[in-house]
């Protein structure tokens, strides 16, 4: 049976056409037989009924549009809106419908017992389409789908609710189904209805709250939004919460879409999760991928990004915020589309194909995700169907008060099985090895950011955000259990007891643990930070900031973030935080990233800070990849930084003891964690077998010649694997060639010790010759 044959006026944005210029494509226009006499007056449709209908008002449009039999023969109405006449095509018959006024045309086609095929063709000043009827189909979603949405239950929520293009009843087209239980009718606007809902209302499909409507005959490309009436009765023209793919901002029409992309990384999916992560290396590449390279697509990035990351060693990537977003000062952390990797750089599938290539290239790929909170735009969610249906009712619970948004309803089943089901699509649809969830800290406490008045306390009393709990442990429980392999991470920058502790374990707060794998460790990042920014004559004092984080070193699986946050909003680059000449800098900037590597728990870095840029991170520019050009007069000192990065990842992924024991106090030991007046740190990390690396930091400006270090007796020599000051890496050559003899002189609470040349402001690790 013919489909719908559309043709679209050039050089029209979406939204902007006027509802009047329906014009289509001109199909050789058929001749009407017999007309109006071979057909019978329909009855007339109950004036409420017909109302309601005309107004997008209606819950079950399919009963009074499409075709039925009746008796005497078979009932056929049309609602096409602005159509000058609509014609009839069925066993052989042309036959012109009457026109009832507002777009409402009918007849009954007598002496049929039985719907037969049939399709439309609809006039319009001269111009003519061809369609099949949408109203002739039941719906195309299951009661089982149905049943799980009711119960928020649905895992694989994408599948049934949105933009999904199939074949039903034999016919292709494309299914649109809608949550939006306030809501007294929808309609479906498109860019071939130029943005008038009129000629599409959806179905009700009960007490779920969910809307449907089969189009046959339209497919991929297809940009939609849901004109919805609200309880009042006006109307809200929105974009598809459940939408996988988006126009490019600042358009935000939502697009139909199917994946093609075929897989090319079933070795690493397959091995990706066969040993614990915290028991692994990991080393993590964070990227704002519009500015990395800015420009790029999705499909050029898969070119490049790989080799650079493979070449520095990195385990992981960590795309920010990748979800359609509005405005990209938000760097991706204020979604409208939570299905939808955002188009600035290309297609779902394009992105699919970076994946792909870092999966190819040994790169795990992971991504920040935004449960927290979403953006008030009128065509998003917010009052998505005329009243607080995502956010919370109560506007003490649903106003984020720093950044001007709107937080989730997570005590709303439906709600929490929207974000439930959103983590697992990433990780199941786009391969994603991981999901960092932003601002963690906001979503758990009731009073975050709030003054007393401000908020609400839970059932017990206290300011714990008791359905934030219960989604984040079953958002972690789920992931897990459906995406094997995969690790979550918590921005979670508070004490919270038990955020990578199992779910079913309860803690001391009589909470059971929130699930996640790892935690982003902030005290660690803001003392060791806020120590390495002091004059050296002035770090005595705060020698406890660097060695604090080994209190609490093993009560949560820690991963140490230097992101972008902290190379941001007159925070300054890494390299300038530190104080002294540039020379200075860059050997603070060295040793501090000798002592990150060595600390226990895994390690990220922010792009650009990899090579000491000096400048903080604009979202516009991206890295200041000049500066590693051969005509700018300090590229060797860049280079320098990077090729220690480099040899950072390499020694490190080559020595278990840096990662194989991160989460067991067995793992590591104070040598000198004590001495404060020389501005030293020395200790020891242990890999599962007790093989030892001795890591000595030295952030004091001078050489300190023979610095006795207690060591393990059993080793007779000890020999540098890796030391920041190198003459490569742009330091002053201060190194140890030889290896050096253990001596039998106690130290250090140990029977045994070494005696070691320190360069200035720098890391040396040295392991068992």
């Amino acid at each position: 049976m013919p489909t719908v044959t559309v043709r679209k006026p050039a050089g029209k944005a979406a939204g902007k056409e006027p509802a009047a210029k329906r014009a289509a494509a001109k199909p050789p226009a058929p001749r009407t037989e017999g007309g109006a006499r071979n057909l019978r007056p329909a009855p007339a449709l109950d004036p409420g009924e017909r109302a309601r209908l005309l107004a997008g008002e209606h819950h079950d449009p399919h009963a009074l549009l499409g075709a039925r039999p009746v008796r005497g023969g078979v009932l056929f109405r049309v609602l096409r809106p602005y159509a000058r006449e609509v014609v009839l095509v069925a066993k052989g018959r042309r036959v012109v419908l009457h026109d009832e006024g507002d777009g409402l045309f009918s007849g009954v086609l007598p002496l049929l017992r039985k719907v037969p095929e049939y399709e439309l063709r609809v006039r319009y000043d001269g111009d003519e389409i061809v369609f099949d009827d949408p109203y002739r189909f039941l719906p195309a979603l299951g009661e089982f789908d149905l049943h799980l949405i009711g119960e928020g239950r649905h895992e694989q929520l994408w599948t049934a609710l949105g933009a999904r293009t199939m074949t039903h009843e034999g016919v292709a087209g494309t299914r649109f189904t809608v949550w939006a239980p306030n809501a007294r009718g929808v309609r479906l606007a498109t860019d071939f209805t130029y943005w008038d809902g009129a000629g599409l209302p959806m179905r009700s499909l009960g007490s779920t709250g969910v809307w449907e409507l089969f189009v046959p005959g339209i497919g991929e490309g297809t940009l939609y939004k849901y004109d919805i009436t609200r309880p009042d009765g006006s109307h809200t023209l929105r974009a598809d919460p459940m939408a996988r793919r988006t126009e490019c901002p600042p358009n935000t029409a939502s697009v139909v879409t199917a994946s093609h992309h075929e897989w090319t990384d079933q070795e690493w999916m397959a091995r990706r999760g066969a040993r614990p992560h915290h028991e692994a290396p990991l080393s993590v590449y964070e990227v704002h991928l519009p500015s990395w390279r800015p420009g790029l697509t999705y499909r050029q990035l898969a070119e490049q990004l790989p080799d650079y990351v493979r070449d520095l060693g990195f385990t992981h990537v960590e795309f920010m915020a990748v979800a359609e977003h509005p405005f990209s000062g938000s760097w991706g952390y204020q979604v409208t589309g939570f299905y939808a990797p955002t188009s600035r750089m290309g297609t779902p599938d394009d992105f699919k194909n970076l994946i792909d290539a870092l999966h190819g290239a040994g790169i795990g790929v992971l991504m920040d995700w935004v449960p927290a909170h979403f953006p008030r735009d009128d065509w998003a969610l917010a009052e998505f169907d005329g009243r607080p249906l995502y956010e919370h009712e109560d506007p003490r619970r649903s106003a984020h008060p720093d950044w001007g948004t709107l937080e989730f309803d997570y005590g709303r089943k439906e709600v929490r099985n929207f974000l439930v089901a959103n983590a697992v699509y990433w990780c199941q649809e786009f391969h994603l090895d991981g999901l960092r969830v932003d601002a963690v800290a906001s979503m758990l406490y009731l009073d975050y950011s709030r003054e007393h008045g401000e908020w609400l306390p839970n059932e017990h009393g206290g300011r714990e955000n008791l359905d934030a709990v219960r989604f984040l442990q079953e958002m972690n429980a789920t992931v897990y259990r459906r995406c094997p392999g995969v690790i979550t991470f918590a921005e979670e920058s508070t004490a919270w007891d038990g955020v990578t502790r199992a779910t079913d374990q309860v803690g001391p707060g009589g909470f059971g643990g929130l699930g996640f794998g790892m935690k982003w460790n902030m005290g660690w990042m803001h003392d060791s930070l806020g120590y390495v920014a002091k004059e050296p004559v002035h770090r005595k004092y705060h020698h406890h900031e660097m060695t604090f984080s080994m209190v609490y070193a093993y009560s949560e699986n820690y991963i140490l973030p230097i992101s972008h946050d902290e190379v941001v909003h007159g925070k300054q680059a890494l390299v300038s935080k530190m104080p002294g000449d540039w020379w200075q800098r860059r050997a603070n900037h060295r040793a501090y990233l000798g002592f990150m590597w060595a600390h226990p728990g895994k390690q990220l870095l922010f792009m650009g800070q990899e090579f000491a840029q000096g400048a903080e991170w604009s979202h516009e520019h991206g890295p200041e990849w000049w500066l590693l050009n051969d005509d700018y007069h300090s590229a060797g000192d860049h280079r320098g930084v990077r090729d220690l990065v480099r040899d950072l990842n390499k020694v490190y992924a080559a020595t278990p003891a840096l990662w194989e024991r991160d989460t067991a106090p067995e793992g590591f030991s104070w040598v000198a964690g004590d001495a404060a007046e020389d501005n030293v740190f020395a200790f020891l990390r242990y890999d599962a077998e007790g093989s030892p690396l001795l890591a000595v930091c030295n952030f004091s400006p001078v050489v300190r010649h023979d610095y006795r270090l207690g060591v393990p007796d059993q080793t007779a020599a000890w020999a540098e694997v890796l030391n920041t000051d190198a003459a490569r890496y742009g330091g002053g050559d201060v190194v140890g060639t030889d290896p050096v003899k253990t001596e039998s002189v106690p130290w250090n609470g140990r029977p045994a010790s070494v005696r070691l040349t320190l360069p200035p402001l720098a890391t040396v690790w040295l392991r068992p010759a």
